[in-house]
């Protein structure tokens, strides 16, 4: 007895339609992306060229390039190698990596005010760095490491006081309220190591939590760099993983994602991320939480990580040039002028959360 093959049943034309016009929509919104990406890109290069060529002292153009062949121009060679590009070098370095790790805790934890800012995670990178000074006197690029360790610190604290006791995982709403009660301890921390500081010692601890370019060097920008090297790409990798967990868990599960595992590493990436940032430049208020609503209006309502990263370098370095240069007759940490904006940021997240709206 011969079998009978049967041929598939061919595709209704309102199927085909609608895969069509899925279709259509991805690629608009792609289109949207790459066009936003773009842009930042080259608003990027022109805070930049902005930052190393204006303000204070100007560099012309061919001076510029004169001295990155080699040529020594007295008093311009000094500003622009050991002060100008340094500055916009680790600016650029430190929003990049606060606008991936603000992108990739808005993506797991859901809430427009999830970022490290809010979460504690860079107050307690301010803690460690005034508890090296404080206790152990250390100086210069040993600070960064003390840092460090008390932004992972504070990290494993929220994680202790949040991960739910049966069944495991991380419960958003309790990462949030422990993140909260995380940032008020090392807040309370810092300013009590503050009073046992010298005054000299003090006003830089100070300048330092406030968040500041000033102490820019070629090594802070190199240690960071090889972070970025490593842990952006793999950001880019667990965010775009994330996706189909913002479907449901049973619909991400049937397209084979593993939303607890890439949850987990996404937190773990984001604290490395705005750990790396503070520990050079000192805690960069809100650059964080204003990157991720920036740059999805940009985009128009698809989160690109690229984006977000590049919206956090474009804020820090236009941050440093306004406090150090644009501002007549006044210097400000960068931190302070983010945090000057980020604030009525925060407020408009705010209402829009209380409105049920979405940002």
């Amino acid at each position: 007895m011969t079998g009978t093959v049967l041929a598939p049943a061919p595709a209704a034309p309102e199927d085909t339609g609608a895969a069509e016009a899925l279709r259509a929509v991805r690629r608009t919104r792609a289109r949207r992306t790459r066009r936003a990406v773009a842009l930042l890109a080259l608003a990027l290069l022109a805070a930049l060229a902005v930052r190393v060529l204006l303000g204070r002292y100007t560099v012309t153009i061919p001076d510029f390039f004169a001295i990155l062949a080699g040529e020594q121009i007295p008093g311009a060679s000094f500003i622009v190698l050991q002060e100008k590009l340094p500055r916009a070098a680790l600016g650029a370095l430190a929003g990049t990596a606060l606008g991936c790790s603000g992108a990739l805790f808005r993506r797991v934890l859901r809430n427009p005010l999830a970022s490290p800012d809010i979460l504690g995670i860079t107050y307690g990178a301010a803690a460690g760095a005034v508890a090296g000074t404080a206790l152990w006197g250390l100086r210069g690029t040993a600070v960064s490491w003390t840092a460090l360790a008390g932004a992972l610190l504070a990290a494993a604290l929220i994680a202790t006081a949040s991960v739910r006791l049966r069944g495991g995982g991380i419960v958003g709403e309790r990462f949030l309220l422990a993140g909260i009660g995380v940032a008020a301890l090392a807040q309370a921390v810092t300013a009590a190591l503050l009073t046992r500081l010298a005054l000299n010692s003090a006003q830089d601890a100070a300048v330092w939590t406030a968040g500041s370019l000033s102490a820019a060097t070629w090594e802070r920008i190199t240690v960071l760099g090889a972070c970025l090297l490593l842990a952006v790409p793999a950001a880019v990798a667990v965010h775009r993983a994330l996706e189909p967990a913002e479907l449901g868990p049973e619909l991400a599960a049937g397209l084979g994602a593993h939303p607890g595992r890439s949850r987990a590493l996404a937190l773990g990436l984001g604290v490395l991320l705005a750990a790396a940032a503070t520990a050079a430049t000192g805690p960069l208020a809100f650059v964080a939480l204003m990157s991720t609503p920036v740059a999805t209006a940009l985009t128009r309502g698809r989160t690109s990580i690229l984006a977000c990263a590049l919206v956090g370098a474009v804020v820090v370095v236009v941050a440093d040039s306004l406090g150090s240069d644009l501002l007549a007759g006044t210097q400000l940490p960068a931190g302070v002028v983010t945090g000057a904006v980020g604030a009525p940021v925060m407020l408009w997240l705010l209402v829009r959360q209380r409105r049920g709206g979405t940002a």
